[in-house]
């Protein structure tokens, strides 16, 4: 027979338990903290600003949109890793904050995969190699070229260090031996706005930020680093076709929580963004600035994330990467 204080106990946790599943049954329970850890009108905050409209009051509780730059995507992730346990708390998280960067800088004050709890891969899509709309240039090996007559002289921006457009630039660069000054920007405005006034050559950017600028003609894109064209530019060649055959890179960007939230809680979150993948209305926001929507949940989303930390850890090193 059960002793007097094992039954005590049993009848403890039975009484406790229901407690337990109706406090994560309320959730949420109050604001969830949205970062995007990039500035605004960038390709995070787009897409974070288009999901977050989608939900609307279907979680019955308002999603406040923060936007947190710096360190490349860096500074906004800690915040979220910091936060461990909170289930109000999710972001943007991208190729640049966790991929990128905990392989590229020293001094990561977070560990990439045992500090979130990754959800879902929302979308992908290429970097684009982009010049002024009145610049002469008009190929990628017009502007190779002017590299090697003036060494050193040619810049390309981009929305700052330790980014997959910076890294895609070094690629380049690599790949064609020749030298480009790489100029980083605190975020994407800024260094668009130095490309179409004429204080920088080039920019690499990410297509959902920059597809408006080429539709009206204000930049001109040369080539896209995916491995095939995108229907979003279909006269623009990828790099591999412009003769740069290890110029290829995808940009993505996921959608993660706080370590150690409830695990019914990371489900809710998995199914909600699934759900909104398939939504027309977010299909055809994404559809309009170049986006594919990711197809990935959480166990599909950490292992491209551990992937792409090797990947870009060897390219860096083979590369001799350094940070600006």
């Amino acid at each position: 027979m059960l002793s007097r204080r094992r039954l005590a106990i049993l009848s403890s946790l039975s009484l406790a338990a229901p407690a337990i599943a109706s406090a994560q049954s309320t959730w949420p329970s109050k604001p969830i903290r949205w970062i995007v850890n990039f500035p605004p009108a960038g390709a995070a905050d787009i897409l974070s600003r288009t999901l977050a409209e989608h939900f609307g009051s279907r979680l019955g509780q308002p999603i406040v949109v923060e936007n947190k730059p710096g360190a490349g995507g860096m500074l906004g992730a800690d915040i979220v890793a910091k936060a461990k346990g909170d289930a109000h708390v999710v972001m943007m998280s991208s190729a640049a904050s966790h991929g990128i960067g905990p392989v590229l800088y020293k001094d990561v004050p977070y560990d990439p995969l045992g500090d979130f709890t990754h959800i879902h891969l929302v979308g992908t899509f290429p970097s684009v190699l982009a010049v002024n709309g009145n610049s002469t240039i008009t190929t990628v090996q017009q502007l190779i070229e002017l590299a090697r007559s003036k060494p050193g002289e040619v810049t390309y921006g981009s929305g700052g260090n330790g980014t997959m457009n910076h890294l895609v630039g070094q690629l380049l660069a690599r790949s064609a031996g020749v030298q480009l000054t790489h100029i980083p920007y605190r975020g994407s405005a800024p260094a668009m706005n130095d490309l179409m006034g004429g204080q920088i050559v080039a920019l690499m950017e990410s297509l959902p930020t920059a597809i408006g600028y080429f539709n009206a003609g204000r930049m001109r894109p040369l080539a896209v680093s995916e491995a095939e064209r995108s229907s979003s530019l279909p006269d623009t060649p990828t790099f591999r076709e412009a003769g740069f055959q290890d110029v290829v890179s995808t940009n993505w960007f996921g959608f993660s929580a706080a370590a150690d939230i409830p695990r019914d809680v990371a489900l809710r979150w998995e199914k909600e963004i699934a759900t909104a993948l398939q939504s027309g209305q977010v299909r055809e926001a994404f559809a309009k600035i170049g986006v594919k929507p990711g197809t990935l949940g959480a166990t599909g989303y950490t292992d491209l994330i551990k992937s792409e930390l090797g990947r870009w850890k060897e390219v860096i090193r083979a590369g001799n990467i350094r940070v600006d």
